[in-house]
């Protein structure tokens, strides 16, 4: 069977707009800094809501900051 996971360039838009913090990101979206981290290290999957708002902080389009990917299973 196929594994999906979902994969995020959160840290790369972070690092673009002016080294933003995880706490500052978290500020934004309303959450807090260990959901950031979470998602961030794909740890943990946001909700449709959240992604949207993460996306928005970001100014890009949802499809930009996350995508949802096949899992390499070669490990």
């Amino acid at each position: 069977m196929e594994h999906y996971r979902v994969k995020n360039n959160i840290r790369k838009l972070r690092f673009h707009h002016n080294e933003m913090t995880q706490e500052q990101l978290a500020e934004k979206a309303g959450v807090t800094r260990q959901t950031i981290i979470a998602i961030e290290s794909a740890k943990y999957a946001p909700s449709l809501e959240l992604a949207f708002r993460i996306a928005q902080v970001f100014g890009e389009p949802i499809g930009d900051v996350f995508s949802y990917e096949l899992e390499d299973d070669s490990d």
